[in-house]
């Protein structure tokens, strides 16, 4: 299918609060008004980026799974976002991509922020992960995955770079400069949603979730006071214009280890 309509929700976070955060969002993609095909939400949208998963994280079928799937199926949308999830004595910052079939699709972040002692708490993710849908090739990234270009080029091909994140503003120069960055670089669609807000840490978000197309063109780009964005994809522009500008073909190859 050539056409792809996203809906971007950024939101302050209620700290560890998965019920609560679960109405909120469920709020604001009721706005959305026309048909959608993929909502995608905040890192850790369920409970803000805590580095004390063990009072919240949820099992890999638990209470926000289930919400994810049963919203996919009611709005027949695909809905993604990352969730803190416990496995035995493990803990994962997972990205989970629910299909409006019940099918459900995951990714374990790869980098965790080890400045924040992520990488202490969390078990990091050992594999690269690409998502069929609607005929789309979704690579789906967790925050500070953006930072790694090796990592996110495009040689197993994608469509769409799909990153999810609890960005803080202090930074948010780099996060704009890098989700256009891999755009230009992938010749691919390049989507990031943030969160706003103040966290339990004291750390300040303003959002700037935004969508960039494979020139690094900006699409779409919300600031701090806005909630929610709305755009459609476009395939055969992209497949058009790698054509036109076949930039991919003389990348270089490397093996990632």
């Amino acid at each position: 299918m050539n056409g792809l309509s996203l809906f971007l929700v950024q939101s302050d976070l209620v700290w560890h609060d998965p019920e609560a955060n679960r109405r909120i969002f469920e709020d604001l993609m009721n706005k959305s008004e026309e048909e959608i095909n993929l909502f995608v939400l905040p890192e850790t949208f369920a409970t803000g980026f805590t580095m004390t998963p063990n009072e919240v994280a949820e099992p890999s079928d638990g209470p926000t799974v289930q919400w994810m799937l049963t919203q996919a199926h009611q709005r027949k949308a695909a809905i993604c976002g990352s969730l803190a999830i416990r496995e035995a004595n493990d803990y994962f910052n997972r990205f989970y991509f629910a299909h409006p079939d019940g099918q459900l699709d995951t990714y374990d972040k790869y980098h965790p922020y080890t400045p924040s002692g992520e990488a202490r708490v969390y078990t990091r993710g050992t594999q690269i992960k690409t998502i069929e849908f609607r005929g789309w090739r979704i690579r789906p990234i967790v925050c500070y995955d953006l930072r790694f270009p090796v990592f996110t080029r495009n040689t197993d091909p994608y469509d769409l770079l799909l990153c999810v994140a609890n960005w803080p503003q202090t930074r948010i120069q780099a996060w704009n400069a890098l989700l256009r960055a891999r755009a230009i670089e992938n010749m691919a669609f390049s989507v990031g949603v943030n969160r706003t807000g103040k966290d339990a840490y004291r750390i300040q978000y303003t959002g700037a979730s935004a969508v960039y197309d494979m020139l690094g063109n900006e699409m779409l780009y919300l600031n701090t006071n806005t909630t929610q964005g709305q755009v459609t994809l476009d395939k055969q522009r992209l497949y058009d214009t790698r054509k036109k500008l076949p930039f991919l073909e003389d990348r270089d190859d490397f093996i990632l280890k």
